[in-house]
């Protein structure tokens, strides 16, 4: 019988084409011939991933975390509403129904209400070990008299709190059961952006819910201490404390938080890398606490404009506003309007570069500091302390002085004054002059009447005499770098000088 290809050739000698485009023709239609050949499952390698087996890979180890406090029994209304319909006033308007004639009053003699567990909020969790230990959010256990937690087979077993720290939003507890199914913790390294990734939770107590998408960024900052793992997977209310898995089914996250406009989903979710969270866990179930280090110092980004004055190849560092005083910062030597480049060899490309490698160091710690100061770079040797929780902060109240008003200072729009010996010993400064009036361009660059200006051009300011005999020397086709000093906090300014 003859077979396809020959048939194509006997047809085209019989119309006498040339041989090479015989043999042009035959590859093009024994290509045609495979493409609609092809199986099935090899036109969908490139399709949407199946995410079946990862759920019965990973789903096990998954909880539903209920969590209960204790309240008083409520006295019934005089209108004689009832408890479903208190509960629904109190969840849309945040505050008790209203009774026609106002607040009832307490009976006099009237015997004290015994307290009752009544729910307090849902959210997720997973199984870290087999012997009971499960991992969620602080703030889905904050609070809570009682902690419930239900298994995927439906068991449910009161949890203890083992620890809770706020700052990371990690807690741990512990129910009293044994082979349980734990999951596997990924590498973050690893994740990229545009992986797929998978939550399971119960959002809205809707318990065992999958969800997926994509990774949309990593190491995203959103002014918690931790960097996030920012997706589009759908997570809501309830999905709290779940993990975020990746196609390999290794727990690469912890979903902790949404920006949404409505409380609902609206494609923007963050989860906590899990190599920080396990870092947190050991400790919590080592000692029930977290252990971070400190320097003392309050920090601040570092702008373009700022690193083009002081010389700074790009915006990098952590610009020290602030040093709390008998702080590891202050005993190291660090000063207000210091940058700090690297912390123990890693070059800080952030300001919230600096708390992160700071906390995750031991108190104790003998570290290294790179510091750039008034245009040149030096290392310095720090202790470092053990976090604490911060001092509210403290402005030193100045007293006004007579100005001095300064021609050459009209360039900046500035009326400066020497400070006096009892203001610098309140503000620890050596030197520096008061602010004591602005005008443009000064009050655009944000200079407040009551500022200290401790550097110009990068260059110290010992008094008055010495600022104007700078200011009359400034190019001013150029923006000046100016560091002050408001209270106990420094911070940098560009001014750019009035031609």
């Amino acid at each position: 019988m003859p077979t396809f290809c020959s048939l194509i050739r006997s047809f085209f000698a019989r119309l006498a084409i040339p041989r090479s485009v015989q043999l042009l023709a035959l590859c093009l239609t024994v290509g045609v011939s495979l493409t609609f050949t092809m199986p099935a499952s090899a036109q969908s390698m490139r399709g949407l991933p199946d995410f079946t087996e990862l759920v019965e890979q990973v789903g096990p180890s998954v909880v539903n975390i209920r969590t209960l406090e204790k309240t008083a029994v409520r006295e019934a209304q005089s209108n004689g509403a009832d408890d479903e319909m208190q509960e629904l006033f109190r969840r849309f308007f945040g505050v008790p129904m209203p009774t026609p004639n106002g607040p009832r009053q307490q009976r006099p003699n009237r015997p004290q209400q015994p307290e009752q567990e009544q729910p307090r909020g849902v959210g997720s969790g997973f199984i870290l070990s087999s012997d009971g230990f499960v991992m969620t959010n602080a703030h889905v256990v904050d609070g809570a008299d009682q902690v419930l937690v239900t298994l995927p087979d439906k068991r449910e077993f009161k949890a203890r709190i083992v620890g809770s720290d706020k700052r990371s939003d990690v807690a741990v507890v512990k129910i009293e059961a044994t082979g349980l199914p734990a999951v596997k913790i990924g590498d973050v390294n690893r994740l990229k952006v545009g992986e797929w990734v998978m939550a399971i939770g119960s959002p809205f107590g809707l318990e065992n819910s999958v969800t997926a998408g994509i990774v949309s960024a990593k190491q995203r900052d959103t002014g918690d201490y931790l960097p996030f793992i920012q997706t589009d997977v759908a997570i809501n209310p309830g999905n709290s404390g779940g993990p975020l898995i990746n196609m390999r089914g290794e727990v690469v996250g912890i979903n902790s938080q949404i920006y949404s406009r409505s409380g609902g989903f609206m494609g923007i979710s963050f989860a906590i890398p899990i190599d920080e969270a396990v870092r947190v866990s050991e400790q919590l179930r080592a000692t029930g606490r977290v252990q971070r280090g400190r320097l003392g110092v309050q920090i601040d980004q570092v702008s373009k404009e700022v690193a083009e004055s002081l010389g700074l190849s790009k915006p990098q560092g952590a610009l020290v506003r602030g040093v709390e005083q008998g702080s590891p910062a202050e005993k190291a030597g660090l000063e207000p309007g210091d940058i700090i480049l690297k912390f123990d060899g890693k070059t800080l490309e952030k300001s919230t570069d600096l708390p992160r490698l700071v906390g995750n160091t031991k108190p104790g710690t003998r570290s290294n500091l790179q510091v750039w100061r008034r245009g040149s770079q030096r290392d310095m040797a720090i202790t470092v302390g053990e976090f604490e929780a911060e001092k509210p902060e403290k402005k030193a109240d100045v007293p006004a002085e007579k100005p001095q008003m300064s021609s050459a200072a009209k360039l900046l729009g500035l009326s400066v004054s020497d400070l006096t010996d009892a203001q610098k010993k309140e503000l620890k400064l050596r030197n520096g002059v008061r602010v004591d009036a602005v005008a443009e361009p000064a009050t655009r660059a944000g200079i407040q009447e009551g500022d200290v200006i401790v550097a110009l051009a990068n260059i110290e300011i010992p008094n008055l005499q010495a600022f104007e005999a700078l200011v009359s020397k400034i190019d001013r086709s150029r923006p000046v770098s100016v560091l002050i000093r408001r209270g106990e906090w420094a911070q940098y300014t560009v001014i750019r000088p009035n031609r």
